[in-house]
């Protein structure tokens, strides 16, 4: 059911977005925050495979203004890039961020700033970019946020390798879910990702995302309010197997699915150890792609546009 008074998070007491929070953090010792389930004690700053102990860490904030059409509006999406991930892909063109540990821990007041400037700003939304590993930081956040008049959707734009335990207790926070769905083949998210269950994974936490908010809707002004949009970046050679996963999002979630087939894709980071991720998408095999994503009954595709990620700004003032 949609949100009665805006935001999702604005219809749960606070006293209940404390209650999550705390469900959050005890999945921190031992870590089962994702699917990797690493059991090391986060609390006490052990790391897992996300490298990251009891505070999250921030590589930049910004209005952003090369993301998807329903999510920029006139005011841009606020994007909070967080650093480090839960998946190690070789290709990763963040890779400053998720794999070199570009940014700087915050506490949770801190993060609760960040989010309110961006609203200040006049941002259409809160864009959480990374955020499976630090779900339970942000969860804590949130209640110093709302208190603070924070009011817009929240985005939660993940790489798509989330539990459902953690999707659980996201249900009437979570506006608008931005999974990736990578790959067909678990021998290829096994090379490139280092999780050989991310096409099982992948599909059951976009089954239940969608079952939490639904299609993509949008405002008189076209931007987006509530829903799922999923993102597909096509890879060289069709190592992303574009025809099961559109075939999956069709037939299985919603052919009114809204779908970002990207064209993005560049050689980066370790791209080189793989032969074919050595080169750029061809031209003929984006279109395919999207020829694919249509003959599999998808109704609703983004448009390309360049992207543009900003760089963390550590001076801004009247921050902190």
């Amino acid at each position: 059911m949609p949100p009665r008074d805006g935001a999702s998070y604005l219809n749960l007491p606070l006293e209940e977005l404390e209650e999550r929070a705390h469900r959050a953090r005890d999945l921190l010792s031992p870590c089962s925050v994702c699917p990797r389930k690493c059991g090391v004690n986060r609390v006490e700053g052990d790391l897992g495979s996300c490298r990251t102990g009891d505070m999250a860490a921030v590589s930049s904030f910004n209005p952003h203004f090369g993301e998807e059409y329903p999510l920029v509006g006139r005011g841009g999406s606020g994007t909070i890039f967080f650093s480090r991930c839960n998946l190690s892909c070789i290709f990763c063109q963040n890779y400053e961020i998720s794999h070199l540990d570009e940014g700087e821990e915050v506490s949770k007041d801190r993060l609760s700033t960040i989010m309110l400037y961006l609203q200040r700003l006049g941002c259409e939304n809160i864009n959480l970019v990374s955020p499976t590993h630090v779900m339970p930081q942000i969860l804590d956040s949130l209640p110093g946020a709302i208190e603070g008049g924070l009011r817009i959707p929240i985005v939660y734009n993940t790489g798509g390798y989330d539990s459902p335990v953690s999707l659980d207790i996201l249900d009437g926070i979570i506006d608008i879910y931005m999974p990736d769905a990578k790959y067909s083949s678990p021998e290829v998210s096994l090379r490139l990702s280092g999780v050989p269950d991310y096409p099982q994974v992948n599909r059951e936490a976009i089954r239940e995302m969608h079952r939490q908010v639904g299609d993509l809707s949008l405002d008189d002004r076209g931007v987006a309010t509530r829903g799922l949009l999923v993102r597909h970046l096509v890879l060289p050679g069709d190592l992303a197997g574009t025809d099961g996963v559109t075939g999956f999002i069709a037939r299985e979630i919603s052919p009114n699915t809204y779908v970002n087939i990207m064209d993005q894709y560049r050689p980066c980071f370790r791209a080189d150890e793989v032969e074919v991720l050595g080169r750029r998408v061809s031209r003929s095999e984006y279109e395919q792609a999207l020829e694919i994503a249509r003959s599999n009954g998808l109704r609703r595709l983004d448009t390309p546009r360049r992207r543009i990620f900003p760089r963390f700004q550590p001076n801004r003032p009247n921050l902190f």
